[in-house]
């Protein structure tokens, strides 16, 4: 059914609930607090580089990921990543894990590699 206006029940609803965030985001920016739905860009208010905006260590790769290649050539990096994974180091910055739980798991498949070489070699 169209109102004096032309429109719809529910495009008039429709922009009844735009209004209300506009206005919600409006006020959320004059708080002054460190968090804006309106710049989420800059990082708010404060502006400048956000917790992810800065490049990783180890050329950008991340220690988990510089761990997990450079193991291919010494493999006790990969123990070293997985004492990282275990003590969440992750935490700091959460675009670690994945790296250190890629050498985790190339830490495990050296180690059962290992022992299946290792009793082959004393059952003889």
């Amino acid at each position: 059914m169209l109102s004096a206006n032309g429109k719809s029940g529910d495009q008039q609803q429709h922009n009844k609930e735009q209004e209300e965030v506009v206005v919600v985001a409006a006020q959320l920016h004059d708080e002054g607090g460190a968090f804006s739905l309106l710049s989420p860009v800059t990082g708010g208010i404060s502006g400048g580089l956000g917790l992810y905006d800065k490049p990783l260590l180890c050329c950008g790769c991340g220690i988990g990921w510089f761990s997990f290649l450079m193991g291919f050539v010494f493999p006790p990096l990969w123990y070293f990543a997985t004492v990282l994974y275990i003590g969440n180091y992750y935490q700091k910055d959460p675009r670690e894990r994945p790296g250190l739980a890629a050498s985790a798991i190339a830490a495990l498949i050296c180690s059962v590699a290992a022992i299946i070489f290792l009793l082959i070699i004393l059952s003889r």
